[in-house]
């Protein structure tokens, strides 16, 4: 074998990223406000782009998801013959693979990227102000501090029900109907979320707001709790009934009344001035008449853009410089790309929506304990697109269920084997169950891990003790032997 130097030519294949095709990934991966800013730009920049003030509102029925895709982009419907809650055929399977195609190429060559580098896309950073905002921070502590998803998201529904004291404001009841779960289960990560900062927050009410400040300064005695619980006297200024009732002399109550008088009614008031980042649903579902749902985009969040055709013939007709030519014909294919790529952003999200209510069907009827194993795969191959772009679809993507408001991503969960037909079980429902399971168990026949595993294998469970116990820790529930000396002290 010779040691020399030589030159060979090789012919390979190999995915070309087109300008198109990375500025269509980006657009698919953004946020309804950062699309919205992007296309204002383009606004400003395109001539020949103009904003769609009449909008044409097709009266025909929504497509039937499962046969076709029809001619109506925005809505869809998903009935009972659909295979809901089942692993049926996959939807629209002759569905273009915008990561796998160009979608934009036109007949006379490949539209030229807009204006600028293909990385040079507004940032969030760039449409709204750098300060925190309250539902950021304590979505923050919310991720440091829950692993468990079903909590997470019982979490995420509380953080969403503040209003701008940081009190909440839907009655505990109330949401643990709207969750399909248990009023202990929603108690218990209130009460995580009430040791958030600012403290104070996610109290009910004025007197557990200032209960919560005084028991983080270790001073919540039953002197100011009688205080708290009496403060009607204090509105009435009768400072001798409200001594009475404290059961303390007038250096003690003048004490505790400068005390009072250091706590924050309003432990949020700190971020009234931040931007406030509002959440706003890209895809909209309902229950259907008959059973099934009814998912359409929200109309509010999709920028609707058009080429200006008449001044393009117009201007085309008395350029005559040859650069100005290729201006015109630059910013002309660009807006065609534009409203292209939108348009087929806007296919993409119902697709994958749809098909992520369909897998998730029993989610949306029965709660959170009944979350099915989902991975991207899944949602790929069912709508015949590539797992990254079911990733981009998801990132910052929201849909308005019955249940709530939740980002796509939320329903991609991991598998438990089962015991019985090969079915699979959610590992954020199996944790629902172990959590059940113990929160009904008695003083006096506390559950053991190993019971914990026979009982759910009569469940059609499949599940190892180690991972019975992972959950339990996760959702820090103490041990059998700490819990059993822990109701015996109780007792």
């Amino acid at each position: 074998m010779a040691l020399t130097t030589r030159l060979d030519v090789r012919q390979t294949q190999a995915p070309v990223m087109t300008p198109q095709l990375q500025q269509a990934i980006k657009l698919l991966q953004l946020s309804n406000l950062e699309l919205a800013a992007f296309v204002e730009s383009e606004l400003e920049e395109n001539p020949l782009l103009e904003r769609e003030d009449a909008i044409i509102e097709d009266d025909s029925d929504p497509a039937e998801i499962v046969t076709n895709s029809g001619d109506d982009g925005d809505a869809a419907t998903l009935t009972n013959s659909d295979g809901l809650g089942s692993d049926e055929a996959p939807l629209d399977t002759d569905y273009t693979n915008v990561l796998q195609d160009d979608p934009f190429r036109s007949a006379g060559g490949g539209a030229p990227a807009p204006r600028g580098d293909s990385d040079s896309l507004p940032g969030i950073d760039q449409t709204m102000a750098s300060e925190v905002t309250l539902r950021e921070h304590l979505t923050d502590q919310l991720d440091l501090s829950v692993a468990d998803p079903t909590d997470r998201l019982i979490g995420r529904a509380l953080i969403d029900s503040l209003d701008e004291r940081g009190f909440l404001t839907t009655p505990i009841e109330e949401m643990a109907e709207q969750l399909g779960c248990e009023i202990s289960l929603v108690e218990r990560v209130l009460e995580t979320l009430q040791a958030f900062e600012p403290t104070g927050v996610f109290a009910r009410d004025l007197v557990e707001c200032f209960a919560l400040q005084l028991a983080e300064r270790d001073r919540l005695d039953p002197a100011m709790q009688a205080m708290l619980d009496n403060l009607d006297f204090l509105t009435k200024h009768d400072l001798p009934g409200l001594r009475r009732a404290c059961g303390v002399d007038e250096e003690d109550l003048i004490d505790m009344l400068a005390e009072l008088k250091t706590l924050d009614p309003k432990p949020a008031a700190a971020f009234e001035n931040t931007s406030t980042e509002y959440i706003t649903a890209d895809v909209m579902m309902r229950p259907k008449q008959g059973g099934g749902w009814e998912i359409e985009l929200n109309n509010d969040t999709l920028p609707r853009v058009l080429v200006n055709r008449a001044y393009y013939a117009e201007i085309t007709s008395v350029t005559r410089e040859k650069d100005d030519k290729e201006f015109v014909q630059e910013r002309f294919q660009a807006a065609n790309w534009l409203v292209r790529a939108l348009d087929q952003r806007a296919r993409t999200i119902l697709k994958v929506a749809t098909e992520i209510i369909r897998q998730q069907d029993a989610f949306f009827r029965l709660g959170v304990a009944h979350l099915k194993p989902l991975i991207l795969a899944d949602i790929a191959e069912a709508v015949s697109l590539h797992e990254s772009t079911i990733s981009r679809v998801t990132t910052n993507k929201y849909m308005a269920t019955p249940r709530g408001l939740f980002e796509l991503k939320y329903f991609f969960t991991t598998a438990i084997s089962s015991t019985t037909d090969g079915e699979t079980h959610s590992a954020e429902s199996v944790r629902h169950k172990i959590k059940l399971l113990i929160d009904n168990e008695s003083a006096k026949s506390i559950l053991s891990d190993d019971k914990i595993v026979d009982m759910l294998r009569g469940e059609g469970v499949e599940i190892a003790r180690r991972t019975v116990a992972k959950y339990r820790d996760s959702l820090k529930i103490p041990s059998s032997v700490e819990r059993r000396r822990m109701k015996r002290a109780a007792g």
